[in-house]
């Protein structure tokens, strides 16, 4: 862990090197584990090897577990011989030092055959939950440019992927702290429908969901997320055919700002450049004249951020460039008392309601609203400044509605971009057949 850099390739006794495992997915490690080509327990030392190696410079990890990671690899090696199908047999992941290690989200992803490596950053006391993952070591640097954030809150997990120490990463997103980190360090992330899979903490508006390099791998976790196995080997072994060409091209909407952004041209000319590309290649169908204007959700997310409701939030306590409306701003950061309902006051209940009621419109119309992942770039080490990154995501996590973000290429100066693809509730089926039918088309 205190390495300074990638040291070159390391083989474990069985003969895994550390740049064959960068090269796997957590599908193709689980089908070695299954059929005896690999072992857990050699993927794991392979996996503690690299991350040794490599995450001096990227600083992904808080901790290491090498003894927690062999034990747990060695019950998924006895229970694959004993004939248990655990459709993520062996696969190192790397966990969000905000999860609780006996969180029922994690019993399922282990007893779907993973083997949690260590703790991924967040942020740390007094920073900012969008900003920087913070270490011991310094703050958590994006493995496609060291002077650019990795976003978070969600840090650790994406640049842990991103850098390929591990290919599959736990996130929770309460306004964008999983697709946030994955536009800005080019993997996918997923935020699972609220109420979908067990949640964890003082608000249903956070949701947990993957980082991956695949939508395979994503489809794979949502799946063990899905399971209700307590132990290893209790999974059914089952993937919902998540990552099916889609019968007929995705009728999609397209909007840059949601109706309040200030986006960014060169970010969301970048994002519809994707969304270009899959309707040339027949993945998706536009319909312009769709049009999307949501309320700014500023206010609403911040009082059912409960029981928090009544404090400042540092979030919305700033100039706010990633929204039009000065006087909303305001409106969401004071902190007078009003009328409340249920822990929220009477406004924020109707942004709520009036939310809910246009997406509902939208998706009368269409199977999928794209937009930019975020509104600008990704912000350096100092800070987001007056930005606000979770201007194109916050919506979502007050209505529940799934959403992936999946890599949209580069800006002029390098900067990764990421396309942001929502859908109706439970309809993660939806977003992950777009995201694989785009891999196969050599798109992300």
């Amino acid at each position: 862990m205190d390495g300074d850099g990638d040291r070159g390739s390391r083989r474990t006794p069985a003969g895994l090197d550390t740049d064959a495992y960068a090269g796997l997915s957590a599908c193709e490690i689980a089908a070695g584990v299954s059929e005896g080509r690999l072992t857990a327990r050699e993927v794991a030392e392979v996996a503690l090897a690299r991350i040794a190696a490599s995450d001096g410079t990227v600083r992904a990890f808080t901790e290491t577990w090498p003894a927690w990671a062999a034990e747990r690899a060695a019950e998924v090696d006895r229970a694959v011989r004993a004939g248990a199908r655990l459709p993520l047999a062996g696969v190192p992941l790397g966990v969000k030092n905000t999860q609780r290690v006996t969180s029922p989200r994690l019993a399922r992803l282990m007893a779907a055959g993973c083997v949690p490596v260590g703790a991924t950053a967040t942020p740390g006391p007094g920073t900012e939950w969008q900003t920087w993952g913070a270490t011991e070591r310094g703050p958590t640097r994006n493995p496609l440019g060291p002077r650019w954030s990795p976003g978070g809150s969600s840090a650790g997990s994406a640049a842990a992927v991103a850098a390929r120490m591990v290919p599959l990463a736990t996130g929770s997103d309460g306004a964008g702290s999983v697709r946030i980190p994955a536009a800005w360090c080019a993997v996918i992330g997923l935020k699972t429908t609220g109420g979908l899979a067990p949640a964890q903490g003082r608000t249903v508006r956070s949701a947990p969901g993957p980082l991956a390099r695949t939508a395979r791998d994503a489809a794979a976790y949502v799946a063990a997320l899905q399971e209700s196995g307590n132990g290893v080997g209790s999974s059914t072994g089952t993937v919902p055919p998540t990552c099916t060409t889609p019968s007929r091209p995705v009728r999609t909407a397209w909007s840059a700002t949601l109706g309040f952004a200030d986006t960014e041209d060169e970010v969301a000319d970048a994002a519809h450049g994707l969304l270009e590309a899959l309707t040339r290649a027949r993945i998706t169908a536009p319909r312009p004249a769709v049009t999307v204007l949501l309320p700014d959700p500023a206010q609403c997310w911040r009082e059912m951020r409960a029981p928090d409701a009544m404090r400042p939030s540092p979030v919305t306590s700033r100039a706010r460039v990633g929204a039009r409306s000065d006087r909303a701003s305001r409106t969401a950061c004071t902190d007078r008392p009003a009328a409340r309902t249920n822990g929220v006051s009477a406004a924020a209940a109707r942004t709520a309601s009036a939310l809910a009621r246009a997406l509902e419109g939208v998706f009368a119309e269409v199977d999928v609203l794209a937009t930019p992942t975020t509104p600008g770039p990704p912000h350096g080490h100092e800070g987001p400044g007056a930005a606000l990154s979770v201007a194109l995501t916050w919506a979502f996590n007050v209505t529940g509605h799934p959403a992936l973000s999946i890599p949209a290429g580069r800006m002029a100066d390098g900067a990764p971009v990421g396309l942001q693809l929502v859908a109706p509730h439970g309809r993660e089926a939806d977003l992950l057949a777009v995201a694989a039918a785009a891999e196969r088309e050599g798109l992300v």
